[in-house]
């Protein structure tokens, strides 16, 4: 069902969108982590550095569309704020399109030059072959990703953060039941792996589409709804393609750490690797506050309730730095735990590599969480260029760090190169919005 958002206790609201929307992400993680596992247990420690090798690559494309996507929802939140339907249905309709001849343009760019980025990357060589089976059939299934975001997203635009949730279950437990029917009993190596993964968000997209046309009549788009002035689709794009940027301009950052980190060798890439995915889970509050935020500012910035929006926002700051600093105990003193999921038996030299990663990533988990905060309220208010420049602050820091500090601290310079990249774009984000607030009480827009 759809939540109106602009009346009522914000803290009882983000909690209650917030919840649904968290349980949604970790599984969303989960079956990603379910990969990892069974390639790491069951194949082995190159075949886990194969597929953690292709991290920022998936993420670069993936990144693309979860911030093309987002974006595209924010004027259906706007106008479902502002209690506009007719143009909640050409803004629905209108991103709907885009989204569909996006994801035939990245599929064919990222097929293409899937092989030449992980020459790039210094992938290698007894890890690149399988490296390339994973990565390119991930992006041969970007479809699926665009399908569920774009659906999810609308959904989210207009208070439902359950609907999206429950497929994601669904699409999870399939994606185990296929990862132990390819990679276990078939052998079909890394590339099982990944045809699990596209297989199961492909049916978590269908599902929300089909669902999400049958439960929502105020989506039951006509052939008139898609009859949109040009307008509209440059509305869409002013917003849609600096998101989509900005994580992009993330992902290059982290590809180019990647391409750091390589030089070190299979183990150091495995060890960076399921740190990483241990990072994804806890991390997981912090990107739920700020999809929160997007919807939550979108909807009242329809409304006109610039108050609801500071309110909002102060309280949402407050439950991400307390859960900030649960997320950071557990990377301290649970790191090893989870790493072990990843790797059967890991030796001292991984587990001391992972940890390491993990410290010094837990002492900067307040700054990572008020980035997804201000620039997901900023985004949801339709200002797209400074959380993109705040992303290119991330780009230069850790792009800055990875061809530096590595040559004199070794691994440990990859390790910094998160956190201090962090911290790069939390100042500005804080800095702006702040800004914005006071420009729109003192014009009263």
């Amino acid at each position: 069902m759809t939540k109106d958002m602009t009346t009522g206790s914000p803290v009882k609201l983000i909690l209650l969108f917030s919840i649904p929307l968290l349980i949604g992400n970790i599984f969303q993680q989960f079956y990603s982590m379910v990969d990892t596992i069974i390639v790491g247990r069951f194949i082995g420690v190159d075949a886990l550095a194969a597929v953690g090798s292709t991290g920022s690559m998936s993420f670069l494309i993936n990144g693309f569309v979860v911030g093309l996507t987002s974006g595209l929802s924010v004027l259906v939140s706007q106008k479902f704020g502002a209690k506009d339907e007719e143009g909640l249905k050409k803004a629905t309709s209108s991103a709907l399109v885009l989204s569909l001849i996006a994801s035939i343009l990245i599929t064919l760019i990222s097929v293409l030059l899937a092989r030449p980025m992980l020459h790039l990357m210094n992938t290698p060589e007894n890890i690149m072959a399988d490296a390339y089976s994973y990565i390119v059939i991930i992006y041969a299934g970007t479809i699926a990703t665009v399908v569920y975001n774009i659906i999810s997203g609308i959904l989210r635009a207009l208070g439902d953060s359950k609907t999206p949730l429950y497929f994601l279950i669904v699409a999870s437990i399939l994606n185990i039941v296929l990862d132990i029917v390819f990679i276990v009993n078939f052998s079909m190596g890394v590339a099982g792996a990944a045809w699990a993964t596209i297989i199961s968000q492909g049916v978590s997209g269908i599902l929300c589409v089909v669902y999400t046309y049958k439960k929502y009549n105020i989506l039951r788009l006509k052939r008139e709804d898609f009859k949109v002035k040009r307008s509209m689709y440059i509305k869409h794009l002013k917003i849609g393609i600096p998101m989509a940027l900005q994580f992009s301009i993330t992902a290059i950052g982290i590809m180019i750490v990647q391409g750091a980190l390589n030089v070190f060798g299979s183990v150091a890439i495995a060890s960076y690797t399921a740190a990483s995915k241990v990072l994804q889970i806890v991390m997981q509050p912090a990107i739920t506050f700020g999809v929160t935020m997007a919807t939550y500012c979108g909807q009242n910035l329809g409304a006109k309730n610039y108050e609801r929006i500071k309110e909002g926002v102060r309280r949402c700051t407050q439950i991400s730095i307390i859960t900030s600093i649960i997320a950071g105990l557990i990377l301290v003193f649970g790191g090893k735990f989870f790493v072990g999921l990843f790797i059967e038996n890991p030796d001292a030299t991984i587990l001391a590599y992972a940890q390491e990663c993990l410290n010094y990533a837990a002492m900067f988990f307040i700054p990572l969480g008020l980035i997804f905060i201000y620039r997901n309220a900023l985004q949801g208010m339709g200002e797209s260029l400074v959380p993109m420049l705040a992303g290119a602050y991330e780009l230069i820091a850790r792009a800055a760090v990875a061809f530096t500090l590595p040559k004199f601290i070794e691994y440990t310079g990859i390790c910094l190169s998160d956190p201090i990249a962090w911290l790069s774009a939390a100042i500005p984000l804080g800095i702006y919005y702040f800004k914005k607030m006071k420009t729109i009480e003192k014009q009263g827009l």
